[in-house]
């Protein structure tokens, strides 16, 4: 068969790529739709908008998108090689490559990786123009080349970046959010991660196969060996469609995101487009709280966080107990994703948590604590500074975030150690610099005895080595004589959901999340035993409670089920065991368990004792751009664009919620979230 000659390249593939895109964003948005993470039902209009408007984002994007292709169309005209510009350009190429090569130029400024990368780039566009330059035999297949290798990259993307959706739905609920955009820093416990968490390999090649197949079918009746730019007019005309395109997407897609969502979440997500939500991320990590939220007057504001939290006019809770202070050993563990329903105190039937539930009956525990986030920064956040989450990023996770007042500095001034134990690398999430800057010593897997390792994959050790380093170190602090804290951040319930074997018995795939949970219970089991052999144990107090949930997905942007946790604080003959019903939060634990310790300092914590008969009860609750109020059975939403929702909350079959979107605003509790909101994120961006 004879094909058909493509004399302008751009105009033959943007059409085709504008296919691809809507066919494999269909394509996404069913399997999304049809997905066990998306467990809500749609009405008529939600399923028009995620059909209508969900090709218009594709398409939108798509035009963003096909600019570095058009950039490469730009210069397929032989022009560039005519005299005497062919030679001017090879010149100007020489001379930029030797100067970086010679002299110390701006890249070196920054060092790392970069002026490698800059200096193999220009020596390998110098290579090309000059062959292309001296040889000019061999630019028609240059030009075929580098026009399927771009078409091979573009359709490799579309197809990865689906597979990526469904992955990181899988996980979150989701399209692509801040946390995608995070894990760009972490490219070595990411990557190592999803490598053994899946078979990546034959799902690289399948991907590679399916990108050539489509590549082969765009072009299978066209030769585009001769393509290029088939005339001046035509190119004019197509940079100006291409350059008003780009601006009416840009438009559009920020008009649309803003304005044509839903009150069900999961309806917004699936009209979106998972690469622009990337993007939106990506150039909003930070979100200014009196640009973005609802404000209320500052002196109000101020007074209402001042009463709520039992503050004089200088922001201070002076806290003041009789007696001296009862200078216990505390261990905090903060679990990862640990949900409560994993327990079957709360209604699990598994029997994945036996340890954590034989406590139960002989510890303080606190059956209604909600989590402040869905990220492990957003628990750290909550039990070392009892604050209410911030918005963007965390407050761990910001620059300048050393010397705050916060449970470390309270126990530096009654002469306690401190130590911030992990599994993995601290330089994850920049826990290393938080806890550092704040007065804590640093215990992470770089410093464990490597010998003694029984267990890591890319994500760290296992918890019986971070339990074990733990060991060791208060062993040596209660020889000093020095009361001690330490904070352990466990590791191992993460995926890839790999441990010791050998720990436990799992009826079913043992790299499921399920059987991590078992082995953190084991572990966390196993570490408290034999602390009990130890002489300092009777002296100690252990505070058990997770960072976050496993998942954060629900019908609305913060369902409370999500955020449900469990908490638990052990200290048999001090503390009397006691399940406490109380609404409260996870900012609210240490200052809790600092009343029981007979501590008297003055605070500047929004956490309150829980167990004060005065307590206020509510929760505060977060994603990275939604700020949550719980109290009084009404959820209050504060979002971005001033941005107000509010839900009536109705508790059944133990801790699962029914969330009413409420006709009429409640007052009393907007005020509340605004100035609780208003004075934790302003204050600490100062």
């Amino acid at each position: 068969m004879r094909k058909i000659k493509v004399a302008d390249w751009f105009g033959f593939y943007a059409p085709r790529f504008y296919a691809l895109a809507l066919i494999v964003g269909f394509i996404t948005r069913i399997i999304l739709l049809f997905h066990p993470m998306t467990v809500v039902s749609f009405s008529a209009i939600e399923w028009l908008k995620i059909f209508l408007i969900g090709p218009v984002n594709d398409i939108a994007f798509a035009t963003l998108a096909l600019i570095p292709a058009f950039l490469v169309y730009t210069f397929m005209t032989d022009v560039k090689y005519n005299k005497p510009l062919g030679i001017i350009i090879e010149l100007l190429l020489v001379g930029v490559t030797a100067y970086v090569f010679l002299c110390n130029d701006i890249t070196d400024e920054y060092g790392g990786p970069l002026p490698r990368i800059v200096k193999a780039v220009l020596v390998f566009f110098l290579a090309c123009f000059s062959l292309k330059l001296f040889f000019p035999g061999i630019r028609k297949g240059w030009r075929r080349a580098v026009i399927w290798i771009l078409m091979m990259v573009y359709a490799c993307c579309v197809i990865t970046n689906a597979f990526s959706e469904v992955v990181f739905w899988s996980e979150f609920g989701v399209r692509y959010n801040f946390i995608a955009v995070d894990y760009l820093v972490y490219t070595h416990e990411v990557i190592g991660n999803i490598m053994e968490s899946y078979p990546m390999v034959p799902m690289i090649l399948a991907m590679l196969a399916v990108s050539a197949l489509i590549c082969w079918f765009m072009t299978r009746k066209h030769s585009v060996r001769d393509a290029g730019i088939s005339s001046p007019g035509r190119y004019i005309l197509t940079f100006i469609g291409m350059a008003l395109g780009a601006f009416l997407s840009i438009i559009w897609l920020h008009w649309g995101y803003r304005n044509l969502g839903s009150a069900n979440v999961f309806a917004t997500q699936l009209q979106e487009n998972g690469c622009w939500d990337f993007l939106e991320a990506f150039t909003s990590n930070e979100l200014d709280y009196e640009q973005f939220y609802s404000m209320l007057p500052e002196e109000e504001a101020t007074a209402i966080k001042q009463e709520l939290c039992n503050q004089n006019d200088e922001g201070v809770q002076e806290i003041r107990s009789e007696g001296d202070p009862i200078k216990k050993n505390i261990v905090l563990i903060t679990i990862e994703s640990m949900s409560a329903d994993f327990m079957a105190t709360y209604g699990d039937t598994r029997g994945i948590t036996p340890y954590m539930d034989s406590l139960v009956g002989k510890s303080l525990v606190f059956d209604n604590l909600y989590a402040t986030g869905n990220r492990t920064v957003r628990g750290l956040e909550a039990v070392t500074l009892c604050i209410p989450p911030s918005s963007g990023e965390s407050i761990v996770k910001r620059p300048d975030n050393g010397g705050l007042f916060s449970t470390g500095s309270i126990l530096e001034g009654l002469g306690y150690s401190r130590k911030y134990i992990y599994g993995g690398d601290s330089y994850f999430d920049n826990m290393g610099t938080f806890f550092g800057g704040n007065g804590y010593e640093i215990v992470d897997k770089k410093t464990y005895a490597q010998d003694e390792i029984i267990f890591s994959n890319i994500w760290g050790t296992s918890d019986e080595d971070t339990y074990r380093e733990a060991l060791k170190r208060f062993d040596a602090d209660a020889a000093s004589g020095t009361p001690f804290f330490a904070h352990i951040m466990t590791i191992s319930n993460h995926r890839p959901y790999t441990y010791p074997e050998g720990r436990i018995e799992y009826d079913g795939n043992p790299m499921s999340r399920a059987a991590a949970v078992k082995y953190t219970d084991y572990a966390i089991g196993k570490f408290i035993e034999e602390a009990k052999t130890k002489p300092w144990f009777e002296n100690t107090v252990f505070v058990i409670m997770a960072d976050h949930c496993a998942s954060s997905a629900g019908k609305t942007s913060l369902p409370l089920d999500c955020y449900h946790i469990p908490a638990i604080i052990y200290a048999p003959g001090f503390i009397e065991p006691q399940r406490v019903t109380k609404t409260c939060s996870q900012i609210d634990v240490m200052p809790t368990l600092f009343k029981l310790l007979n501590f008297s300092y003055d605070s500047k914590f929004y956490g309150q004792d829980i167990l004060d008969p005065d307590f206020k009860e509510r929760a505060f609750m977060a994603t990275y751009q939604d700020l949550g109020y719980f109290a009084d059975g009404v959820l209050t939403v504060l979002s971005p664009v001033r941005m107000v929702r509010q839900f009536k909350i109705e508790q059944h079959d133990g801790w699962q919620y029914d969330e009413t979107l409420a006709e009429a605003p409640y007052e009393k509790q907007l005020i509340e979230a605004q100035a609780f909101y208003q004075r934790a994120n302003i204050d600490f961006s100062k």
